[in-house]
This record gives structure tokens, C-alpha cells and sequence, in this order.
């Protein structure tokens, strides 16, 4: 039964992800490929969450922007014993490992979050889309 509700909860928290919207498109994250069910793993036990997205091209400037949307969904969705870890699909961006640093860095994290600009842009991507689709 514990792993049922564990089951259940967890795709709740997966479709909410799914939901997050591009901040140069009008589409979810979902739609544009940028992120899929199999690319969130959640380990309870471990209090550990990763998170692997896929920019829509390799130069995508919006990178940093999308992983900050995606860890702060996290942050303010999970409790905070849970570790995250947020990354650039290998191989899909030609900064893949300045941006992975940038998004796992939490010094970097709570500096972006500094900026109101850069906050309405996370909290617009992330507020929910009623009828999209």
C-alpha cells in the first residue's frame, strides 16, 4: 500500500512538472520536448530528486532560465531534506557542463533568485496554465 501511495504521489508530482512553460514559447516544457516523465527520478528513501531536460537547440540561451524554473518548482514543492540535482540532457548544449554547474551551485541559485526580473520570469513559467493544451 506504502508504495502505491509513493507511486501515485509521485505521478502527480510528475504531471505538475510536465506543466511548466517555456519562457520563449507558449508551450509547456512537456510539449516542446524539453522535459519527459522518464527524465524526473524521485527517490524517496534517499530524500534525492534529478531532474535531466532537453533544450529545444543547442545554443538554447534559455538553459539556465529552464533549470532555475525546474529547481524551483522543486524547492518549493518538496520538503527540504531532498537533494536536487538538475542537468542539461549530455551532449544536448554546448555549455552542458557551465550550465549544470550553474544550476547545482546553490550560492549561484540564491544570487538569481536575487533578482525580481529573473523571479517574474521563473513564477510566469511556472504559474498554471488553464486550458492548454
Amino acid at each position: 500500500m506504502n508504495m502505491l501511495l509513493n507511486l501515485l504521489t509521485n505521478k502527480k508530482f510528475l504531471i505538475s512538472f510536465l506543466d511548466i512553460k517555456d519562457p520563449e514559447h507558449p508551450y509547456s516544457l512537456e510539449e516542446l520536448k524539453v522535459i519527459t516523465e522518464d527524465a524526473i527520478e524521485v527517490d524517496n528513501e534517499r530524500s534525492y530528486v534529478r531532474v535531466t531536460f532537453t533544450p529545444t537547440v543547442e545554443h538554447c540561451s534559455m538553459a539556465t532560465v529552464i533549470g532555475l524554473c525546474l529547481r524551483v518548482k522543486l524547492m518549493r514543492s518538496l520538503p527540504p531534506r531532498f537533494k536536487m540535482d538538475i542537468r542539461v540532457a549530455p551532449g544536448t548544449h554546448a555549455t552542458e557542463a557551465a550550465v549544470n554547474k550553474q544550476l547545482n551551485d546553490k550560492e549561484r541559485v540564491a544570487a538569481a533568485l536575487e533578482n525580481p526580473n529573473l523571479v517574474d520570469m521563473v513564477d510566469e513559467c511556472l504559474a498554471p496554465s488553464y486550458g492548454s493544451g
